[in-house]
């Protein structure tokens, strides 16, 4: 029962955060974000903010999560305002890191050889 409010709670705050970001944060640190996802500790303490930043180099993206960590505080103001939860969690912006692993599980397996099936000695030939 709680593992389901607790998804549904982070979802909400998914699309909230998402709305928010796009609409009213205007760090210029913060450019172009995708919020991919939100979980939520069990104790609704806090709350880690999955994003992915379309920016061209790491040091953008690291520039963005500055910026994102800058503007926790204001989101999370203006979170208490909309939503009806007693407590909303503190923010933690984290970087989406899923395509990358997703590559490397790719690439992994490509690499994978499989054997031929093992010969039986059996060469389809009839004996005499």
């Amino acid at each position: 029962m709680a593992s389901k409010r607790l998804a549904r709670l982070g979802e909400q705050l998914k699309r909230e955060i998402s709305e928010l970001i796009r609409r009213d944060v205007h760090d210029p640190r913060v450019g172009a974000v995708t919020v991919t996802g939100a979980r939520v500790s069990g104790d609704l303490s806090v709350a880690w903010v999955y994003v992915r930043p379309l920016a061209e180099t790491p040091e953008e993206a690291e520039e963005t999560l500055a910026g994102l960590h800058a503007a926790a505080p204001f989101l999370r103001r203006t979170l208490g305002r909309s939503l009806h939860v007693r407590r909303i969690p503190e923010l933690r912006f984290e970087v989406d890191r899923t395509l990358e692993k997703a590559s490397e599980i790719e690439r992994i397996l490509s690499e994978v050889v499989i054997p031929d099936e093992v010969d039986d000695g059996d060469d389809g030939g009839s004996e005499e």
